[in-house]
């Protein structure tokens, strides 16, 4: 493919390599890059030569600046049902379909670019200080209720406590307070990123495809009843978070969200 396309893919060796290349707008996702993300995982997913995915962007500073919100005027509701629709789809999938996902981590993550690291199954970061690349879910801090997957999965990836913290302060947070988390797999010199990556990786392809494919899978399973009905919870607070709704209304709304998801 052309690396004047907005999303490249390669197979070599047994590895499928996703690389998001919208790099002047910092890989931030319009319904293109969505849409060619979804599908080339599908892609990935359906190959029988491909054992492992590295998802990637291109530059050295940002791995991607979440959904493009500008991509569309503020009442297009169509291009933001879209998004968040397939968004969606791009986290649920890469939690639950059968082969591990490398992400390569060289620049600031925000929003849904956060939570492609996080719906990720194992995590390479270069090794730079906050000023030079940080993490944050910024949604509330903007009017936005956090969707296809921004509640899910910072429960998955932190636990209860940090999810809310994320969540609720749209912080930014550095590769140290990762590190505390015992989050990233690997941290390598923004220099060796690239060629330690490769290192990573040839020794991870080389791991028997049926006990990788069974072991994410076996560990998915476990959880699976948990995560549509999770992504179904999110989606429907997403629509009850816009109405407008006194107190005790909402007492009521959430007792009933107790009741419909136990």
């Amino acid at each position: 493919m052309s690396n004047n396309s907005i999303i490249l893919y390669d197979v070599n060796r047994n590895v499928a390599t996703i690389t998001l290349n919208r790099l002047q707008m910092a890989h931030a996702f319009n319904w293109d890059l969505m849409k060619g993300l979804y599908d080339h995982l599908i892609k990935a997913h359906k190959d029988e030569n491909v054992k492992c995915i590295l998802l990637k962007s291109s530059g050295d500073k940002a791995f991607s600046s979440g959904i493009d919100i500008r991509a569309a005027s503020a009442d297009d509701t169509e291009y933001l049902a879209k998004m968040r629709e397939y968004g969606r789809k791009v986290t649920e999938t890469m939690l639950v379909m059968k082969k591990p996902i490398i992400v390569q981590v060289q620049g600031t993550a925000i929003g849904f670019g956060m939570e492609l690291i996080m719906a990720s199954d194992l995590r390479i970061f270069a090794d730079k200080p906050i000023d030079k690349m940080f993490f944050r879910m910024p949604e509330i801090a903007i009017g936005i209720y956090p969707q296809t997957g921004a509640t899910i999965l910072p429960l998955l990836a932190f636990g209860l406590s940090y999810a809310k913290n994320l969540l609720l302060t749209s912080d930014r947070f550095g590769l140290e307070e990762l590190k505390k988390l015992n989050f990233p797999t690997r941290i390598f010199p923004p220099e060796k990123l690239e060629v330690e990556t490769k290192k990573f990786i040839r020794t991870f392809r080389k791991r028997m495809d049926s006990f990788m494919f069974l072991i994410k899978s076996s560990l998915t399973i476990m959880n699976n009843k948990f995560i549509k009905r999770w992504y179904d919870l999110e989606d429907k607070c997403g629509e009850l978070a816009y109405q407008k709704n006194t107190q005790e209304e909402l007492n009521e709304i959430i007792k009933n969200l107790y009741d419909e998801y136990p």
